[in-house]
């Protein structure tokens, strides 16, 4: 332990101060990409550890300039040179990135807010970096995802991560359908104006039951945790202007209801009723009603027995003449 109790963590290289971490020729490592998680909206959210990255950064690879230079001023330090990764440009910034750390640099990588790379840009630097072999560091900060399952209070020891939902209605149809479907909590984000058409498409393909929790403007000044069912959710935040930036937790399904016997024979009949074969029919039954595919053959197989039989008795003529 150090005089001041923190735990002293032993790394593979003796520290050194920035102006022996040039570049030297033939040493793989060069420079270094350093992850760093930054506040949502509570600067007090920000680690020393995180500060301690961004005052060792040579480069900054950042999302926004204006935003990271405020982060910079606001932790009482100066900007380096930044590099912007923000969507539409990032697989460039990348390549800037690159020859940065190639040129012996410590690059460190941040967003806007929450960790890079989680429904915000950096996961192609990180990618990039990766294949060329580079030297990554993380430090785990703030994330909207975390503190929203955290928050909910619903059983989310399993969750699956949907971001943004798709603008197109068909794509985004299709995901909220997916969503009711899913046996485990969901995380999504969402705008404050298409908050309650989400809703509202979420209430129409969920139970009424379902639980959904609305978390707004995370551990900012005004932040709120909203709890309901998506029907009272739709009620809440149909009418009522929402202003901030919103996380979603849908809480898990059901698990879905075994298919009887009777409706995989119709379902297999159905579909071969259009011309697939035994095998077609029973993927594609197995599939759709997650019914075990040895089960669904045995009734098929059954199926065909019986229709033989059929063609072969006189009381059920034969259409081939």
């Amino acid at each position: 332990m150090t005089a001041s109790g923190c735990t002293e963590v032993a790394t593979d290289e003796t520290p050194t101060d920035k102006a022996s971490t040039g570049a030297v020729p033939g040493d793989v490592r060069r420079g270094r990409l350093v992850v760093v998680g930054t506040p949502l909206g509570n600067l007090g959210d920000l680690s020393p550890r995180g500060r301690e990255a961004l005052a060792s950064a040579d480069v900054v690879a950042c999302e926004d300039t204006r935003r990271t230079g405020r982060l910079y001023q606001l932790v009482g330090l100066k900007a380096p040179t930044m590099i912007v990764i923000e969507q539409h440009v990032e697989r460039a910034g990348a390549a800037r990135v690159l020859a940065a750390i190639d040129g012996g640099s410590t690059v460190v990588l941040v967003t806007d807010a929450g960790m890079p790379g989680i429904s915000d840009p950096g996961g192609l630097v990180v990618d990039a970096v990766h294949t060329a072999g580079g030297r990554i560091e993380v430090v785990p900060g703030p994330s909207a995802v975390s503190a929203a399952l955290a928050v909910s209070g619903l059983l989310t020891d399993r969750f699956v991560m949907e971001g943004f939902l798709p603008r197109s209605r068909g794509e985004r149809g299709e995901r909220i359908r997916m969503i009711a479907a899913e046996t485990r909590a969901v995380v999504c984000f969402e705008s404050p104006g298409r908050l309650a058409r989400t809703l509202a498409e979420m209430a129409a393909v969920c139970a009424d039951e379902r639980r959904v929790v609305v978390c707004r403007e995370l551990t900012k000044m005004h932040e709120t945790i909203w709890r309901g069912t998506v029907v009272e959710a739709v009620e809440r935040f149909g009418v009522e202007p929402v202003r901030g930036e919103i996380v979603l937790v849908v809480a898990a399904g059901p698990p879905p209801v075994p298919a009887s016997e009777e409706e995989l024979r119709a379902a297999l009949v159905a579909q071969m009723a259009t011309g697939a074969t035994t095998r077609g029919a029973v993927d594609a039954v197995s599939r759709a009603t997650g019914a075990r595919r040895s089960a669904v053959y045995a009734l098929a197989i059954g199926l065909a027995v019986g229709l033989e039989a059929e063609d072969d008795d006189p009381a059920f003529p034969s259409e081939r003449g």
